[in-house]
């Protein structure tokens, strides 16, 4: 057994020099100038009109639930598609691939009765990112990759049941192990930092967060991490009913890499919420909004010229760290906005004062 250990050892240690190489090399970029991230997975796969037979493959031919839609699970049955994807984005000139597992988890993959694939799903999809990023980093532009902890179909906050508001379909602890199985997932296969995006309920992303930690605990390693929630409508809350600077405070617990926004708003409905986070977070902050307001037929009409102007202002004004694209976002799109973030300076992080931060719905903050 000491043999078979001393044989291991040795790429181990060499895979987390790596790792921790990246990581320093993550922060230099972040300290010097504004990160680009992809653009939308599902808007591309879209593209590519899939069938069902695409999305079940030979491996899934004979599964008794309808496939068609599942987008995390085309990182086994079409692996060629989603590298392709991310190679296009790296192209573009995003700096950081988000992996293929915005869905990747037990709760959602039970609506295909395929929860027990959640964990191959997240480490499979790791792994695709990281070939591409490897393929495409050079010595002057280095590439990252984020593994995604998507919100899940449930909330733990909010009743599903309009006659029963004390009803919940979903537990923190249901969560947590649920977030575990993913994140250790997405670390075993390769990623840099870890995203929990998509945010609407605070109650889920803390359970994310947790379980997060605790896999860092059991795995001895620590990674940076981005969180970015959701204002869901132009009321500027989240789903849970949080302002961005209470959304802000409720993840504070945790030193996290950035906090952001993304989805739901396009660049002109999100930019007030964008600035007041900028106004108070203790990190970098990220935003990717999506190619504006869905139009009557549920897709993205905004421009990649309109959406990189809008972003470009928010870096003139010192808003942001990090940029990208949500739904109804493409290559293009990510060209123009890292074309319009170039050689502009990078969001200074504001000196944190003492302060006692607590919030609801609403932040509160009494400082001496």
């Amino acid at each position: 057994m000491t043999k078979a250990k001393g044989r291991s050892a040795g790429p181990e240690r060499a895979d987390q020099a790596e790792r921790a190489a990246r990581l320093a090399s993550l922060r230099d970029s972040a300290a010097r100038r504004i990160l680009v991230l992809d653009g939308a997975m599902g808007t591309m796969i879209q593209d590519h009109g899939l069938a069902e037979e695409d999305y079940r493959g030979a491996r899934f031919a004979e599964h008794p639930s309808d496939l068609k839609g599942n987008n995390d699970l085309l990182t086994l049955t079409q692996p060629a598609i989603i590298r392709a994807i991310h190679l296009a984005y790296f192209q573009a000139g995003a700096d950081i691939a988000e992996t293929n597992t915005f869905n990747a988890n037990t709760i959602s993959q039970a609506d295909y009765a395929l929860q027990d694939l959640a964990y191959e799903l997240n480490l499979e999809a790791a792994r695709l990112a990281r070939s591409a990023a490897e393929e495409a980093a050079t010595a002057e532009k280095p590439r990252f990759v984020a593994g995604v902890l998507g919100p899940t179909s449930r909330t733990a906050s909010i009743s599903p049941d309009v006659n029963d508001p004390s009803f919940r379909n979903v537990a923190y602890d249901e969560l947590r192990a649920v977030y575990r199985a993913a994140a250790r997932g997405l670390i075993e296969g390769g990623v840099d930092l870890l995203m929990v995006e998509t945010i609407f309920d605070t109650l889920n992303a803390r359970a994310a967060l947790f379980a997060v930690e605790e896999v860092f605990e059991a795995m001895g390693l620590r990674l940076p991490i981005m969180i970015s929630g959701t204002i869901t409508d132009l009321s500027g809350r989240t789903l849970s009913g949080q302002t961005p600077e209470a959304f802000a405070i409720s993840v504070g617990h945790v030193s996290a890499f950035s906090i952001g926004l993304n989805c739901a708003l396009g660049p002109k409905e999100l930019r007030a919420h964008v600035a007041e986070l900028a106004r108070v977070a203790p990190t970098l902050v990220s935003a990717h909004p999506n190619a504006g307001l869905p139009n009557a037929f549920g897709g993205y009409d905004e421009t990649p010229e309109a959406v990189a102007s809008h972003i470009g202002e928010w870096a003139e004004a010192g808003l942001v760290n990090i940029v990208g694209g949500c739904c109804g976002t493409t290559p293009a799109h990510i060209a123009a906005i890292a074309q319009a973030v170039a050689g502009k300076s990078p969001r200074k992080v504001p000196q944190s004062r003492a302060a006692l931060r607590l919030s609801g719905l609403e932040p509160f903050r009494l400082s001496a």
